[in-house]
């Protein structure tokens, strides 16, 4: 009798279906809902992340795509953008991402990480790249030889509360003696649904510092690409004199000034922090916990103001492996042999110098 039961009991239960192989695949345009709904569902995953970067950057720029995901079972498991960077000047490489502070490999578990790995390096050597670059938060490949890193960023983020008077009294005194100053001269912040201002400023702002300018399609593209996730604030004085404007993120929880550019006026008027506050004010506001000051490098201006708002430099191992090249990439305003590049380039009339700068920034990524 117990025999004939557990043949029924067996007959009875539901075969167990063994899971399907894992898969790579090229992420094609109607398939950015999945995309997305993924990165906003994986704790690792950036606001660079999102689908939407491959439309602004190839529009923006020209330049060549590869957006990879891994799925099992018609569920991704992880998803790693790539982009080609092909220059004479700053030479040829594949990136993760070009334009973005933050990229590399996302995943849920470690078999997709491996599969996005083993395809982004069979594209470099089937490109013949240089070099191939993660923009990761922290180093994924810490014990793998291949990959190198070196100390160039940090980024700054800290958490903000929904009170305006405490994230007052957490800026260090003598900058919020400047916020102050800002208020006091009646400076206020309003939101375009245009990029015409803050690219007036922002061209500003980069020719001052002998920096080429993007071209104002890219901010236009983000705006529209992103929608409500991208605000542009502008800064005015009480009679409407354009002093600063930036172009911010806004992801999950958190607030990302990514763009942002002052005119000569702003140093009097101490536009640029009063700027910052009025978007943490709104942030605030909106919800947001996080304030993400964004990428600097070591030893500049934007490093020091960061620092003196309170914030703490948090490293950015960006990785990097060889192929064809045989030194690290070393393309920032930082490196000696550009200084005469930099020093001319400031004192190019502003006009000529918005003309010719998006056909140089487009190779530096």
């Amino acid at each position: 009798m117990s025999s004939i039961l557990e043949r029924a009991s067996t007959r009875s239960k539901a075969p167990v279906l063994a899971a399907s192989p894992r898969t790579l695949h090229l992420m094609q345009p109607h398939e950015r809902a999945r995309w997305d709904a993924f990165v906003r569902a994986c704790p690792e995953a950036t606001f660079f992340h999102l689908s939407g970067w491959q439309q602004v950057i190839e529009q923006s720029f020209g330049i060549k795509t590869w957006f990879y995901y891994v799925q099992q079972d018609g569920v991704i498991q992880g998803v790693l953008p790539l982009a080609e960077i092909k220059s004479r000047l700053f030479g040829h490489s594949l990136g993760a991402m070009p334009f973005c502070v933050y990229g590399g490999v996302v995943a849920s578990d470690p078999e997709a990480r491996a599969m996005l790995d083993a395809a982004a390096h069979e594209l470099a050597q089937q490109l013949g790249v240089g070099h191939l670059e993660y923009r990761g938060m922290r180093r994924a490949h810490p014990d793998d030889p291949a990959w190198h890193t070196k100390e160039l960023y940090v980024t700054f983020r800290k958490a903000i509360s929904g009170i305006d008077e405490e994230n007052l009294n957490a800026i260090p005194r003598k900058q919020r003696a400047m916020v102050r100053k800002g208020i006091k001269l009646g400076l206020k912040g309003q939101v375009d649904d245009n990029v015409e201002r803050l690219f007036t400023a922002y061209a500003h702002s980069v020719h001052r510092l002998g920096t080429p300018v993007f071209p104002k399609r890219y901010f236009a593209l983000l705006q529209q690409v992103f929608g409500d996730e991208c605000e542009v604030r502008v800064i005015t004085t009480d009679d409407d004199q354009l002093v600063a404007a930036v172009l911010s993120f806004y992801w999950r929880d958190e607030v990302v000034p990514y763009y942002g550019g002052g005119m000569d006026i702003a140093r009097d008027v101490a536009g640029n922090d009063f700027m910052y506050w009025n978007l943490m004010q709104a942030a605030a506001a909106r919800g947001c916990r996080l304030f993400d000051f964004g990428r600097s490098k070591l030893g500049t201006g934007a490093y020091d103001f960061k620092k003196n708002w309170g914030f703490t430099a948090q490293p950015l191992p960006y990785e990097y492996k060889l192929y064809r090249a045989s030194s690290l990439p070393d393309n920032n305003p930082l490196n000696p042999k550009y200084r005469l590049f930099i020093k001319l380039w400031k004192k190019l009339p502003l006009p000529l110098a918005n003309a010719l700068g998006p056909h140089i920034v487009r190779n530096l990524g």
